[in-house]
């Protein structure tokens, strides 16, 4: 499968870029050309988004519950259909939301077992970014979200589903380990990841290929240490119907974008390039919570220093989603389910194998170099 390469700088500048073949960025003094290709294989050493590394929460016992909690149903995909009239049925035993809290003698004993780690020694002049990747195929939708409706089946806008093929409203932390099948390489990982569905005129397009990218925008990343199990956030925002800077979809490939749509809202791509969206993530954790009640404020983007704040200390990989969709020529038309282009969000729930996960975070990204799939050099 081939990956998507990302041009340089775009993670940190991203909402004041105008993409298009050739893209000037200019931000204090930085100053980068940045040309979008399309990369040629997992193992080779392609651009991605980190060749540039550049509150309290009240009461959390109130809800929620320490570790996995198991669900009738839970690894039985959803069948997608549209909600039926009423109040949804919260599935019995299902996760409330709200803090999360992670069982911290457990955190710490992981995270002094972590650091100890000796790093397998760098071979083969790997390129000095901080990094590893997985490769994804589309998995399944269906009108759920375990992060924000957990045990809600149907209560959400339609989503594309990708990793854990088990993914449904009553997805838990025990079932996504329980899972035997993912729809990314490596195999180890069987996390749950999912964004709203693309329609062009009603009918739906899926992405052709979603390289999800973990690395660090860190001044340091030697500290990154990997999520806990059952770890979970979201990005964006699935309400949001207007933004200055636009809708933030590009054009990948030779010839990158030759026009616009007749509303000016997307990019018309050259037969050799397609349309893609990048979604990242907060690189920072707040050290307590699995979750939090809108599943964003136990993280934290860095400072402009490239430092974690104090009040969320822990660095953690920086997720960052480049989504290939096989549309160039003709992008009339285009929706999401949650709205307009600019509604795009994202959802990640950890499920990754533990060892697998700590030797890519301290192998990769702790020696700020840059792995394939597999988490070789």
């Amino acid at each position: 499968m081939n990956r998507l390469s990302i041009p340089r700088y775009v993670t940190r500048y991203w909402p004041y870029l105008a993409m298009t073949a050739a893209v000037i960025i200019v931000a204090g003094t930085v100053t980068a050309s940045v040309v979008l290709v399309r990369a040629g294989s997992n193992q080779s050493a392609q651009p991605s988004p980190f060749d540039s590394a550049l509150g309290q929460p009240t009461n959390p016992a109130d809800t929620g519950s320490i570790g996995p909690t198991d669900v009738p149903g839970a690894g039985l995909p959803s069948t997608g259909s549209s909600p039926s009239p009423g109040t949804p049925t919260r599935a019995v035993g299902a996760p409330l939301g709200g803090w999360i809290p992670v069982d911290q003698a457990e955190l710490a004993a992981k995270t002094a077992q972590f650091f100890a780690r000796t790093p397998r020694p760098v071979t083969g002049n790997p390129v000095a970014v901080p990094e590893f990747h997985a490769s994804c195929k589309i998995s399944h939708h269906a009108d759920d979200d375990p992060i924000v409706f957990p045990g809600l089946p149907g209560a959400s806008h339609n989503h594309t589903f990708w990793g854990n093929t088990t993914t449904n409203a009553a997805t838990t932390t025990a079932s996504l380990y329980a899972a035997t099948a993912t729809t990314c390489n490596p195999s180890e990982d069987k996390s749950a990841y999912w964004i709203p569905t693309l329609y062009q005129h009603g009918k739906v397009v899926d992405p052709i290929e979603v390289t999800v990218y973990y690395g660090s925008r860190l001044k340091d990343p030697s500290r990154t240490q990997p999520f806990p199990p059952g770890f979970r956030m979201i990005t964006g925002d699935a309400t949001k119907q207007s933004d200055p800077h636009g809708n933030h979809f590009w054009c990948a490939g030779i010839g990158g974008e030759i026009g616009r749509t007749a509303d000016g809202e997307f990019p018309i791509c050259a037969p050799t390039a397609h349309l893609v969206r990048q979604v990242t993530f907060a690189d920072c954790w707040d050290g307590k919570h699995l979750d939090s009640p809108n599943h964003k404020d136990h993280v934290a983007n860095g400072n402009h220093l490239g430092e974690c704040p104090a009040s969320h200390p822990i660095p953690i990989p920086n997720i960052s989603f480049v989504i290939g969709y096989p549309l160039s020529g003709y992008t009339e038309g285009i929706t999401l389910s949650s709205g307009n282009a600019v509604s795009m969000h994202a959802d990640f729930f950890n499920g990754w194998d533990e060892e697998a996960l700590a030797a890519r975070v301290r192998n990769c990204i702790n020696q700020g170099v840059k792995c394939n799939a597999a988490g070789g050099f």
